[in-house]
C-alpha cells in the first residue's frame, strides 16, 4: 500500500506543518535554539515582538511549480482526516493525536499548504506546510510535535481502518537553516510494503515551514522554500 504524505502531515499535525504543524526545547531541537534576549533599540527602548502573517501573505510564500523546477505538477489539497487515524503503542502520540482531532492547541489559523508530485517516479512527491504565530507557541508547540512522534521508535496506527506500522528516527540537520529546526525519517509499513518519508520544520521567525516527502526531495527544495519565506518578509 502506498502512503501519501498527507498522512504524514495529518500524525504530525502541522500542516503545518501543517507538516504540521510542540518543544522540550534541546530534546526536540537540532539546532540552536533562539535567543531570550528582547531586542532593543538605540535609544533603549525595546523592539516590539514580531507580528505573525496572515494566512493570505503565507500563501504568497509557498513554493511553486516554477520554484521547483520542471516535472513538477501541484496537487489538489486534501482534508485531512484526525479522526481516521487511531495510534496504536505510543500513549504520546495518542495523546497528541486526540488533541488534534478535538481542534485544540496544535491547530494554528495561521496556515497555507502546497503539495507536488515529481515525474521522476513512483512515490515521488514533495508537500510545503507554512503556519505563523508568536515564536514562542511556535517553539514549543512544534517541538511539542516532534518530540512526541519520536518518543516511540516503532508504533501502529489505523488509518481508516487500515493497520500501519511506523518507525520513527530524529535526524539531525547538518547546517543551521533558521532560529530553530527539527527533523525526522518516517517509514510506514502496510501489506508488505514501504514508503519512507522525511519531514524537516524550520522556524524563522514567527513562521515555521514545513517540507515532506520523499527525502531527496525534502533536501533538495527545504532552502528553497525557507528563502521565499524570508525574501517574502522582507519585500512585505
Amino acid at each position: 500500500m502506498r502512503l501519501h504524505t498527507t498522512t504524514v502531515l495529518s500524525l504530525s499535525a502541522l500542516a503545518v506543518l501543517a507538516l504540521a504543524g510542540c518543544s522540550h526545547g534541546n530534546a526536540t531541537s537540532s539546532g540552536p535554539r533562539s535567543s531570550t534576549t528582547v531586542p532593543v533599540h538605540p535609544d533603549g527602548q525595546s523592539a516590539p515582538a514580531p507580528t505573525p502573517l496572515s494566512s493570505t501573505a503565507l500563501a504568497k510564500r509557498l513554493l511553486d511549480e516554477s520554484d521547483l523546477g520542471e516535472g513538477y505538477t501541484r496537487m489538489p489539497q486534501r482534508t485531512a482526516a484526525h479522526d481516521d487515524v487511531t495510534v496504536i503503542g505510543c500513549s504520546r502520540l495518542g495523546e497528541l493525536a486526540g488533541d488534534a482531532a478535538a481542534g485544540g492547541s496544535l491547530d494554528f489559523p495561521r496556515n497555507a499548504k502546497a503539495s507536488f508530485t515529481y515525474a521522476g517516479g513512483p512515490g515521488s512527491e514533495v508537500a510545503e506546510e507554512l503556519y505563523s504565530d508568536t515564536e514562542d507557541k511556535l517553539s514549543r508547540e512544534v517541538g511539542r510535535i516532534f518530540e512526541a512522534m519520536t518518543s516511540c521508535p516503532t508504533y501502529q496506527v489505523l488509518a481508516s481502518g487500515t493497520p500501519v506500522t511506523v518507525t520513527t528516527q530524529k535526524v539531525l540537520v547538518a547546517r543551521r537553516l533558521g532560529d530553530e529546526q527539527w527533523s525526522q525519517l518516517l517509514t510506514f509499513t502496510a501489506g508488505g510494503r514501504s514508503s519512507i518519508v522525511k519531514q524537516t520544520a524550520v522556524r524563522t521567525g514567527t513562521v515555521v515551514v514545513v517540507v515532506s516527502g520523499s527525502p531527496g526531495l525534502v533536501d533538495a527544495h527545504v532552502r528553497k522554500a525557507i528563502a521565499k519565506v524570508t525574501a517574502g518578509r522582507l519585500t512585505g
